[in-house]
């Protein structure tokens, strides 16, 4: 589910799509797949998660027959930041999350 660009590759690829999917629509299929049970791997496009809804949020928590996956919005792919992201930093420190250097790479691999 997102824009139809995103969406148009996934019906390539066979899936069944959502061009130019809305929260509500999200949260219409998603509660849909809860109620009858069904197994289903869900892609979404990142900002169909944020603020997540009610359906989204049971899916995560109470699924295990729904696989939710981000992607990160096409025109954008170095922007995306996955929700993940927040509980890593507050675990771990946001320093794990920070790109080295390319300089501390090659001293690195040398």
């Amino acid at each position: 589910m997102g824009s139809n660009a995103l969406a148009e590759g996934f019906a390539l690829l066979g899936f069944e799509i959502f061009p130019h999917a809305t929260r509500d629509k999200v949260e219409n299929v998603l509660s849909e797949l809860l109620k009858n049970k069904e197994n289903a791997l869900v892609f979404l496009e990142d900002n169909l998660t944020r603020p997540p809804g009610t359906s989204l949020l049971r899916a995560r928590r109470e699924s295990a027959r729904i696989i939710l996956t981000e992607i990160p919005p096409l025109s954008a792919p170095d922007s995306y930041r996955p929700s993940v992201e927040d509980l890593v930093a507050r675990v771990l420190g946001t320093s794990v999350l920070e790109k080295p250097d390319s300089v501390e790479l090659e001293t690195a691999q040398n």
